[in-house]
């Protein structure tokens, strides 16, 4: 019990330095915080996506444009996919379907086609929202599922159940980036978004010791790899009072930044 309190003494420490595991956005609320309490906010992405080559592509022996209906569940994905049509040679149908888990990445197909030409089907956020335009588009179509190395599980267990004519396609890599440059830097908190992160900074740093560094988190599965890796977490989002990650890291600024 002892070292339990002095724990919650300690991660009250107060906090002048945070590293964001992301790219650096032009405008963001983490701006304010970095005001508000006279902090130096870093950006640097932990995880980087790295696209097949076409002639890596090709060892899969599959041919876009022997399908009838493409299922994206990215920017990345749509990226990829084009990039991979124009690496070789292939000039998808204006027949082809393009079904979008999301209406963010149907506006972002719209740089690669032609609306007019085409049928694109647009979920709110998951494949469930899909379900009447797959369960119309069922008999006729042969999908392809454009991923990464992680894979869309959520999507192949959807299509899977309702038997659809679908296959997958690895497009693309995410992996760790190279963090070798801040060996010897300390931030007072670090701050990650998916497991990923946490997986990239093990790799690149085998020897890390949390010591006082602060650890804030988003989501249940960046929780559960922090714990995974013997670290602890001092910030979490989303939570009931703080359902952004800029939210939480206030609450917790304000107690640790108090007298300063």
């Amino acid at each position: 019990m002892a070292a339990n309190n002095v724990a919650k003494q300690e991660q009250y420490k107060i906090i002048n330095t945070v590293l964001v595991s992301q790219p650096k956005p032009e405008r963001s609320p983490y701006y304010e915080l970095e005001k508000k309490y006279g902090l130096t906010i870093d950006w640097r992405p932990f995880i980087q996506v790295e696209g097949l080559t076409a002639k890596e592509f090709r060892k899969q022996r599959i041919r876009p444009d022997e399908y009838t209906a493409i299922i994206f569940t990215s920017k990345n994905a749509i990226e990829h996919f084009f990039r991979i049509c124009e690496d070789m040679r292939i000039t998808m149908s204006q027949d082809t379907k393009y079904f979008c888990l999301s209406e963010a990445i149907a506006n972002y197909l719209q740089k690669f086609i032609v609306y007019r030409k085409r049928k694109v089907f647009v979920g709110k956020r998951t494949v469930d929202d899909l379900a009447n335009a797959f369960t119309k588009h069922k008999e006729k179509e042969k999908f392809l599922l454009p991923c990464s190395n992680l894979g869309s599980k959520a999507v192949s267990r959807y299509l899977d159940k309702n038997d659809l004519n679908w296959k997958d396609a690895l497009m693309y890599r995410t992996v760790s980036s190279d963090l070798s440059d801040l060996s010897s830097v300390t931030y007072d908190v670090l701050v990650f978004f998916s497991p990923l992160g946490v997986i990239s900074l093990v790799e690149n740093f085998p020897e890390f010791e949390q010591n006082e560094t602060r650890i804030a988190v988003f989501g249940n599965m960046t929780d559960k790899a922090v714990q995974e890796k013997g670290l602890t977490v001092n910030i979490k989002a989303p939570a009931p009072q703080a359902p952004s990650m800029t939210m939480a890291l206030d609450q917790y600024l304000k107690k640790s930044n108090k007298d300063n």
